[in-house]
């Protein structure tokens, strides 16, 4: 698996909620028992995601992958329809792979694209985007980004939350 992530990585490049603690999120063994009985798990579910929850609607957790540092793997698990704001990576695309759940992903003034498991979508650098779980349902993907010093994001608004809720899967 590190060796296809790591090919797959070279080949293809890679409103603001009130702040809560870690104790508000259900517990990893409670995020397992739903994802297996509902969605299906493959990789950790990992950490609450605090340090970027300002960025997320809802609850997410991150799982790390990668050792080395010029590769960023992480499993990334949304909760309940939880998903990024709008943002562009800088320095680098970002590939999305999903796992299990239902989620979408959007470009900028393009349609929103479903991920499902199996699906995988390159974000090209500089573009802007969010993606997570559809609305109601719980997502895993996969994200793989080049790591280095010219590598960052920019976060920008949330998704508008009427169109969000209109993506019913």
């Amino acid at each position: 698996m590190k060796k296809f992530l790591a090919t797959l990585t070279a080949a293809a490049c890679v409103a603001f909620g009130a702040q809560v603690q870690a104790a508000d999120y259900p517990s990893e063994a409670e995020v397992i028992q739903k994802l297996t009985e509902t969605e299906g798990v493959i990789f950790p579910v990992g950490s609450p995601n605090v340090n970027y929850e300002k960025y997320f609607t809802g609850r997410t957790y991150l799982a790390p992958l990668s050792t080395k540092d010029s590769i960023n793997v992480a499993n990334v698990t949304f909760i309940d329809g939880a998903h990024t704001f709008w943002h562009i990576h800088h320095g680098t695309c970002q590939i999305l792979v999903a796992e299990s759940g239902a989620g979408y992903v959007q470009i900028w003034g393009q349609e929103p694209v479903e991920l499902t498991p199996g699906v995988v979508f390159t974000v090209p650098e500089g573009v802007k985007h969010w993606h997570g779980a559809a609305p109601g349902k719980m997502m895993q993907h996969l994200s793989i980004m080049q790591s280095n010093s010219e590598v960052s994001t920019e976060w920008l608004e949330p998704v508008d939350k009427k169109f969000f809720k209109s993506l019913k899967k």
